[in-house]
């Protein structure tokens, strides 16, 4: 049953045009960011106090520097708007709930769906970054993160995986914020205002929630550290609790009448 509607929430995601557009577009930006960096003669930026040149190594990670505002703010709200938000309008949902479908299980696969499709994003950065980075950088045997780490090949691979990663959570957090907001809102475009308002608003209601607006410089912060408890005392936590908050929405919510 599960695959079964995993399989159908896919098909109805890839075969909305707004779905291909932005990942037409987003390919299209992967491009330009190449040329752009070209342009700025190989340099990127850690955060906006530290600078870096871009070698064969660490080219991944700041590949998506360049990118991860745009997942935030546009990729997310928009497909996440698309998914929880146009289907219950358009009255789309009604007719998937009318079936004798859990709807736990169905707010789990659209979450998992939106979830692929992201995790789809970030690796298409981090192959088209490490190319990059090998073909068109300079060669270097290690290189530097942020806090004066200085690794290796294999240290400069695991890094990547661990930024990408805790990107990947970050956004698996937006993406259950956004889809509580997506149920709750009247029409889809409020829902995505609302999603990006939310994340912007988070700077002012703590510090530690800035990570919600500069995903990447967050955590090349927090991969500078020596001991750095944020994924499980902070991100984890509200993770959770936003998941618990849309399956509560999800059993109130009168869908079908």
């Amino acid at each position: 049953m599960m695959t079964g509607l995993f399989i159908s929430e896919l098909e109805r995601t890839f075969k909305r045009k707004k779905t291909a557009a932005v990942l037409v577009v987003y390919v299209g930006l992967l491009a330009f960011i190449w040329f752009f960096l070209f342009r700025m003669g190989g340099t990127s930026f850690f955060d906006a106090a530290h600078d870096v040149k871009i070698d064969s190594l660490n080219s991944a990670p700041l590949f998506l520097r360049e990118l991860a505002f745009v997942i935030t703010f546009i990729v997310i709200p928009m497909f996440v708007a698309d998914s929880f938000n146009s289907e219950y309008t358009s009255g789309a949902l009604r007719m998937v709930l009318i079936r004798p479908h859990h709807r736990v299980k169905l707010f789990f696969v659209k979450w998992a769906v939106q979830c692929l499709l992201v995790f789809l994003l970030l690796s298409l950065t981090w192959v088209v970054g490490t190319v990059v980075g090998k073909v068109a950088m300079p060669h270097v045997n290690e290189t530097m993160f942020l806090g004066g780490q200085t690794v290796g090949t294999v240290g400069a691979f695991l890094y990547s995986l661990k930024f990408y990663g805790i990107c990947f959570c970050i956004f698996m957090t937006v993406i259950s914020i956004g889809s509580i907001l997506s149920v709750l809102m009247p029409n889809s475009i409020l829902s995505c205002v609302a999603t990006i308002g939310a994340l912007i608003g988070s700077v002012y209601v703590s510090d530690k929630l800035s990570f919600f607006f500069s995903v990447t410089d967050s955590v090349f912060h927090e991969l500078s550290k020596s001991n750095s408890d944020f994924l499980v005392n902070l991100l984890f936590p509200i993770l959770i609790i936003s998941l618990i908050i849309n399956l509560f929405v999800w059993k109130k919510k009168e869908w079908v009448g």
